[in-house]
This record gives structure tokens, C-alpha cells and sequence, in this order.
């Protein structure tokens, strides 16, 4: 366990804890986490939408009771900024190809009256801005100010937000061009200035093209270099199945070395099924953590529609965290353990060192 003076807050202290609850015959530590007799599954859920593409959302009460019961004590409280049509019966868009995905501010504005309604303090949610159209960025700032002005000082984080998202496309969704990407200039400032962190949902290439839009992700990151940026799903999707493990992680682990503020997010349980469940390609990815711990954060991408339970979000917590059992003491701290997450959002909390 912790130190309580490690922790700087209250909440801290109920992290220590729970972190040690589910494990009923382990011995407390004074000083450290021992990850013999403790969870392996991540405190912090950077990636979790609140709300879903259509249709009713899991209560937000129940919500934060998922979170409790499987020790989540950190998570980004996203909507999802491209819905489906209010008057659509669709809940999930790859069931209904043709109807449109657009960008909305509807889906941040219910997060951010949930928030202020019942004001949680465990755990702890970073509201996220999730509407901008990344194609059509010029409204972008206005509707900042905008939130801004309704939930002044709520939302620190923006994403996920899609640069291209090819699972989309047969929904009408407008990819960002070169050309638009040089037009977010003017949100990008506010986000710099603000700290905020940017989580662009970009994807690699598919299978027969693997890199094909990996351009898009190298002008972003060349433009804003300043920018704290995350990549989800370390740009992989189910249209990138059979790119070998070792070029995926070459091409990541380029850009990683060289733009400082680009973090990647291991969301997903697509990331399991395709490549961290095969030991081979498991252990290549193992290394690469090692050789980075402190440039990853994890999260589920579960989605609260309400035809999903608790046992879906646990399952999701379980697979997304189930790498984390074979990372070295440092990069489970930083990852798992949530390091990576209070340095990215400049908060005082820290991690427990490890026994």
C-alpha cells in the first residue's frame, strides 16, 4: 500500500484501499503495492463513453458503481461526439450502414449536467469535450467557449475525436484532410495554453494498405508539436489485423521517440484480440511498454448503452488490463497504476511504488 503522505489527496487515500480490497487474505503494506496479492487491473479508465452513439445510456449512478465495484478510481467521462440521429431507432452504427454519424455537442452537455448534478468525488472524472468535427474545424472554438461558458473550468480533455475512423466511413463520416488539420490552429492554442491533453481516434491503414493514413498522424504531430497528444488504440482497429507485430511497433515506436508529448492509449479489447492475445506478439509489445513506461496510459473503451451491464464492463476491464500482468515494476506504476494519467492532467496524485 501507499504512504498516506504519498497521496495528496483524500481520494488518494481511497485508491490505497480499494486497491488492496479484493484481495481479502493479503497482508497491508506500509509502504508499497504488491502486486503478488493485488488486482492487476488498471485504476484509471482514460477511455470510457459515458454515452452511447444512440438510444439510452447506462444511468451515470450505475456507472460510477461499475467503477467502484472493480476499483477504477480515475476515469475521462467521454461521450461520443459523432451520434446517431436523435429520431434514429440504431443504437450502434455499424448495425445501420447509410444512416449518418455527425458531430454534436448533445452527448457533452448531458456529461457535464450529470457531473454538476451529482458531483462525485470517487471516482474521479475528467470531463472531456468530445463534438469537434475535425474536417470542419472553424466552429471548434465557438463551441468551446461555449461549454465554457455553461460549465466554466469543467472540461480538461478533449476525445476521442476522429481523424479518420474507417469503421465510420459507410456512415458518411468526413475525414480530416492535410489542409484541415492545418486549420485547427485556434482550438489547438486553447488546448495548449489550458494543458488540456487531445485524444485523436486516427487509424494506421487496414490490411491491405497498413500505413496507409499514417501521413495524418505525422502532420499532426509535426504542426503541434507542443500539444499533449494521445493516440487511441495506438491507431489499430479491426480493419488492421494481419500487419506484423514487430512493424507496428517500429512505426509507433518512431513517432514516440521522436514527439515527446505523444502518448499512446492500449484501449480496446481489439488490441487483445488481434495482437497482445498471441504470446509472440505479446511479448514484443511487453518490451515496448518496458522500453516507454511512461508514454501509455490504459482504458476500456467501453461504451454505456444501456443494453450493456456491469459483467460487460468488468470483462472489458479484465481483457484491457490483461497485459499489464507481464510489464516490469516501473511501467506497471506508470501505466496501471496511473502515473502516466496525473502527469498528463498535472494533478499531485502519485502512484504507489511497487514492492
Amino acid at each position: 500500500m501507499l504512504r498516506n503522505a504519498a497521496l495528496t489527496t483524500a481520494f488518494g487515500a481511497a485508491l490505497a484501499v480499494t486497491l488492496l480490497a479484493p484481495a481479502a487474505d493479503a497482508a497491508p503494506s506500509p509502504d508499497c503495492f504488491d502486486r503478488h496479492k493485488s488486482p492487476y487491473t488498471s485504476v484509471v479508465d482514460s477511455h470510457l463513453h459515458f454515452q452511447p452513439f444512440g438510444g439510452p445510456a447506462v444511468p451515470f449512478t450505475e456507472m460510477l458503481g461499475y467503477l467502484d465495484k472493480t476499483g477504477v478510481r480515475y476515469a475521462n467521462m467521454y461521450g461520443i461526439g459523432q451520434t446517431l440521429p436523435a429520431a434514429s431507432t440504431c443504437t450502434y452504427y455499424l448495425n445501420c450502414p447509410g444512416t449518418p454519424v455527425t458531430p454534436s455537442l448533445r452527448n457533452d452537455f448531458v456529461n457535464a449536467a450529470n457531473y454538476a448534478a451529482f458531483k462525485p468525488k470517487t471516482p474521479r472524472l475528467t470531463l472531456s469535450m468530445t463534438f469537434p468535427d475535425l474536417a470542419n474545424p472553424e466552429g471548434i472554438v465557438d463551441r468551446i467557449k461555449l461549454l465554457d461558458q455553461e460549465y466554466p473550468g469543467m472540461f480538461t480533455w478533449m476525445g476521442e475525436v476522429n481523424l479518420i475512423k474507417q469503421a465510420l466511413l459507410p456512415n458518411k463520416h468526413d475525414p480530416a484532410d492535410m489542409k484541415d488539420i492545418g486549420r485547427w490552429a485556434p482550438f489547438m492554442k486553447i488546448l495548449r495554453e489550458r494543458s488540456i491533453p487531445l485524444t485523436l481516434h486516427s487509424d494506421l491503414g487496414s490490411d491491405a494498405e497498413p500505413t496507409k493514413y499514417l501521413p495524418l498522424m505525422r502532420e499532426v504531430l509535426r504542426r503541434y508539436p507542443n500539444n499533449k497528444i494521445v493516440w487511441a488504440h495506438m491507431g489499430l482497429s479491426k480493419e488492421l489485423k494481419t500487419m506484423p507485430a514487430e512493424q507496428h511497433i517500429e512505426t509507433v515506436e518512431q513517432l514516440v521517440e521522436a514527439h515527446p508529448n505523444l502518448t499512446l492509449d492500449i484501449s480496446w479489447r481489439v488490441l487483445y484480440d488481434q495482437y497482445f492475445k498471441d504470446p509472440a506478439n505479446r511479448k514484443l509489445y511487453v518490451e515496448f511498454f518496458n522500453r516507454h513506461p511512461t508514454r501509455v496510459i490504459p482504458g476500456t473503451d467501453f461504451v454505456a448503452s444501456r443494453d450493456k451491464n456491469f459483467e460487460v464492463y468488468k470483462e472489458e476491464l479484465e481483457i484491457t488490463s490483461d497485459v499489464n500482468k507481464d510489464l516490469d515494476d516501473e511501467a506497471f506504476r506508470d501505466i496501471a497504476l496511473g502515473q502516466n494519467y496525473f502527469r498528463l492532467l498535472s494533478i499531485k496524485d502519485e502512484a504507489p511504488e511497487i514492492c
